[in-house]
């Protein structure tokens, strides 16, 4: 089910007036991330809301949406743009497959989320609270979900370094590390080889820095069984009320 960023009352919100619009110079867009989850957008030809009718790409699963403010999908060690940086709209009450970037990853969100870590370290798997300005860096390789806790569409601004949605390293999902890990030595296994730099030292095989699927795969999967178990936290009264504040507080600051 696609998810559409939160309208009001059926209609566009007017919070970038056509003045402010028309007073930007060629080439310059001005974004305005609304504390309901919608994106506005506005440019010398007016404002208008972004959806995912023509501005979004798939994010990962089906429902999430991406919109790319630097590098595309197809940004790739081979195509480089050193990062891409994007919108993302996270579904209400919804999660990520568990995954692994082959590059860091960071991740800014303007809402009530939640980034569930595989700790290997500790062998367990941990689950970091996020409220609305909260940035967290996730080291390459790294198996994590990122979740919305709220009952809104979540907006975050995530970048990547080396790696667009299109490239197969991008989002290496539990199936994927299976399936890689069962690639006969020496032949295709869909992917790179990954480890250089990474935290995990149980991933990089002493001769050469490949990667350690079948370990990944393990642990990517103990991360499912922890939202199956546990599901999605849900937001505090004070979380909630805190929402509405800011909502309000929008309202206010917002030129009319």
């Amino acid at each position: 089910m696609a998810v559409r960023p939160v309208r009001a009352q059926g209609r566009i919100p007017e919070d970038i007036p056509d003045r402010v619009a028309r007073d930007l110079p060629g080439g310059v867009e001005l974004y305005h991330l609304r504390p309901d989850g919608g994106i506005l957008l506005a440019d010398r030809e007016g404002s208008r809301e972004l959806g995912p009718e023509r501005e979004f790409l798939r994010f990962i699963d089906d429902g999430q949406f991406a919109h790319y403010l630097v590098g595309d999908a197809a940004t790739s060690p081979e195509r480089p743009s050193n990062a891409t940086v994007k919108l993302g709209v996270v579904g209400p009450r919804s999660a990520f497959t568990p995954h692994a970037h082959g590059g860091e990853h960071f991740v800014l969100s303007l809402g009530h989320a939640a980034c569930g870590l595989y700790d290997e370290a500790r062998g367990r798997v941990t689950d970091i609270p996020l409220a609305p300005g909260m940035l967290i860096r996730i080291p390459e390789m790294m198996p994590h979900s990122f979740a919305n806790r709220g009952d809104v569409p979540l907006t975050i601004l995530a970048a990547n370094t080396g790696y667009g949605i299109d490239h197969e390293d991008y989002a290496i999902t539990a199936a994927e590390a299976e399936r890689r890990a069962k690639a006969p030595a020496g032949g295709p296994s869909g992917g790179t080889a990954l480890a250089t730099g990474a935290p995990s030292g149980h991933r990089t095989l002493a001769a050469e820095p490949v990667t350690d699927y079948r370990a990944l795969a393990a642990e990517l999967r103990d991360i499912e069984r922890a939202q199956r178990v546990h599901g999605i936290a849900a937001t505090t009264v004070r979380e909630r009320l805190a929402a509405r504040l800011r909502r309000v507080a929008a309202g206010l600051e917002v030129p009319r």
